[in-house]
């Protein structure tokens, strides 16, 4: 038995790792303190719209962006951007047209609409048959929730707030944020098995919100990821990018 001074003991009492597994140590969860518990309320229970951290407990306050959306669950406000008609329905040409917004080039570009809408096109459908325009239905995103992920979505397109700050505590450690090397083991340690297109669509997604961001210092901010799960980053991203290629052209 391992002796009690050396083990990960929270204040309530129970250990949060023993050094007998010491990946338990490796990977310390999220165990808030009483006045990180007054600041976050409830976050073990999935919040319906709002994108709730530590640093943003009312989730994105810019331009109003959780009121706006407070009928869509966070899931589907990480959709809106690309839904640009608001018809629900995120046609392929969409997708496209919102990552060169975004800044990607044309071949990545193209190489996100078919992994997107080859994977959440038929999850996404209204017929048990496939949908030959391959386009996503947005009030059934959640069905395209895949495994072995952070976990921060439920199935249902809420967001777990505890789940959010879990996975950066374990990976992030004492930064406000994750280089590439911890968003390379927190893809290893969330891995589950058998799940190749759970793991593949990790790791599609953290590379995309990495070159989305492009740290100038290696490191994505917390912050910043939490925005790409309410999707509000995305419409700021193109409006600067818009901004910058207005500037350009005079």
């Amino acid at each position: 038995m391992q002796p009690m001074t050396e083990r990960k003991r929270s204040d309530r009492g129970f250990d949060t790792a023993i050094d007998s597994v010491p990946v338990t140590a490796e990977r310390p969860p999220y165990n808030p303190t009483q006045e990180q518990n007054s600041k976050l309320v409830n976050p073990g229970t999935a919040h319906a719209n709002i994108a709730a951290s530590l640093d943003a407990p009312n989730g994105t306050q810019v331009d109003r962006w959780a009121t706006k959306h407070s009928d869509q669950t966070v899931l589907q406000q990480h959709c809106d951007f690309f839904d640009t008609d608001n018809d629900g329905v995120i046609w392929p040409l969409d997708t496209y047209r919102g990552f060169r917004d975004l800044g990607f080039n044309i071949i990545l570009s193209i190489i996100a609409v078919v992994i997107i809408h080859a994977n959440f096109s038929y999850p996404t459908g209204e017929s048990i048959f496939p949908d030959p325009f391959f386009r996503l239905h947005v009030k059934n995103i959640h069905k395209a929730k895949h495994g072995s992920d952070t976990g921060t979505y439920d199935s249902e397109g809420r967001f777990i707030p505890s789940r959010f700050e879990d996975f950066f505590n374990k990976y992030g450690g004492d930064k406000d944020g994750l280089s590439k090397l911890d968003i390379w083991n927190g893809l290893k340690g969330q891995r589950v098995i058998m799940d190749p297109i759970g793991s593949f669509g990790a790791m599609f997604e953290w590379l995309a919100t990495y070159l989305l961001l492009w740290p100038e210092d290696g490191i994505i901010k917390k912050e910043d990821v939490r925005r790409v799960y309410d999707g509000s980053i995305f419409h700021h991203v193109a409006s600067q990018r818009a901004g910058r290629t207005k500037d350009k052209a005079t």
